[in-house]
């Protein structure tokens, strides 16, 4: 029965209900309990769905009003606020900053177009660093030089002086970047670095440049001073009057050797965020140095350069044996390179 009679006497029946079995009570409170938990978790997972979509739509498509600037951050890695020890910023310390390097050959063009770089008000480009061996002895002293250089700790830049919105310096190709660049592109990845690449498309000319200035380094034809870069059309005609000869037997296969070295030096920086420019077409399109500005992420200016051009006019004046190297490389993949011209 549900319920049971109890007589205390003749005047008095009372009716008291059967106790209930507590199992059934806290099986009732732990349902109601799972029920509120699970609605609970629906509404924030809606929330969160809502949020991840409203973020997805502002990266990916941003406003047509905002600035370059803005539209390009998404692009560039990271922008960085560094904090140097041996120097206060001042009124720059929240100044962001890009990091950058210029990826290139000796006798490519890099000189001249870190001059154009550096003639921007928010550029500070340091110059060939690793050309001192004790810097890139090993992974660990060039990673100790590039904190050194993105830190703006090093002795040369120009940000100690002005709040510079890109930082960086050149590397050749032969100065350690191959050997470790595994360890350099991990590197580059973690600190936000872009690579600019910087390429000379005929590579006879570069031949005729390196093995001129690499004579100059002994001969001094400058006052006895030796000079990699000149200001003058006096001190380039001094400096193009040597004509070096040129080894036609090795020639093809020394041309094939430069061109799989950038080739190679591209496949390996592959994934990092970068740009691939070529000498020719700076000197003949100035267009170009825009894409380098945006690329920056750098307000657009007219960017000048002092350096005047050495070898300037046809290549058969500045070969010795030029005869030579027109029959070994006319019919060949590099004929081109016997008539360009800029």
């Amino acid at each position: 029965m549900g319920e049971y009679i109890c007589v205390f006497n003749k005047d008095t029946l009372i009716i008291k209900p059967c106790k209930r079995s507590p199992l059934f009570l806290r099986t009732t409170v732990l349902l109601f309990a799972m029920a509120c938990g699970v609605y609970i978790c629906t509404i924030c997972m809606k929330q969160i769905s809502a949020v991840t979509k409203m973020n997805v739509q502002v990266i990916g498509s941003p406003s047509p009003d905002t600035n370059t600037a803005t539209q390009l951050q998404p692009q560039i890695p990271t922008l960085h606020y560094p904090k140097p020890e041996t120097f206060s910023r001042g009124e720059c310390t929240q100044n962001p900053v890009r990091f950058f390097v210029i990826l290139s050959m000796q006798r490519s063009g890099s000189g001249w177009f870190e001059t154009l770089l550096n003639s921007h008000t928010n550029i500070s480009s340091n110059g060939e660093i690793f050309s001192v061996m004790e810097r890139r002895k090993n992974i660990s002293t060039i990673i100790q030089t590039l904190e050194k250089v993105y830190n703006l700790d090093w002795f040369t830049s120009a940000s100690k002086n002005e709040c510079s919105a890109a930082v960086g310096f050149k590397w050749m190709l032969n100065q350690g970047l191959i050997a470790h660049h595994e360890e350099i592109v991990e590197y580059f990845k973690h600190r936000g670095v872009s690579a600019i690449f910087l390429f000379r498309r005929n590579l006879l000319r570069r031949m005729v440049s390196v093995l001129a200035n690499s004579y100059d380094r002994y001969a001094k034809l400058l006052n006895g001073t030796h000079k990699s870069h000149v200001h003058s059309h006096q001190e380039a005609a001094a400096l193009s009057s040597y004509k070096p000869v040129i080894n036609s037997t090795l020639l093809i296969k020394d041309l094939k050797e430069i061109g799989l070295a950038a080739v190679k030096a591209l496949e390996y920086f592959n994934s990092t965020r970068h740009i691939v420019l070529y000498y020719e077409d700076l000197v003949t399109n100035r267009t170009k140095l825009k894409d380098v500005q945006e690329f920056l992420g750098i307000p657009q200016m007219e960017l000048t350069s002092r350096q005047v051009k050495i070898h300037k006019g046809p290549l058969s004046d500045f070969v010795k044996n030029w005869d030579d190297v027109n029959r070994t490389l006319s019919g060949t993949e590099y004929e081109s390179f016997l008539r360009a011209d800029y």
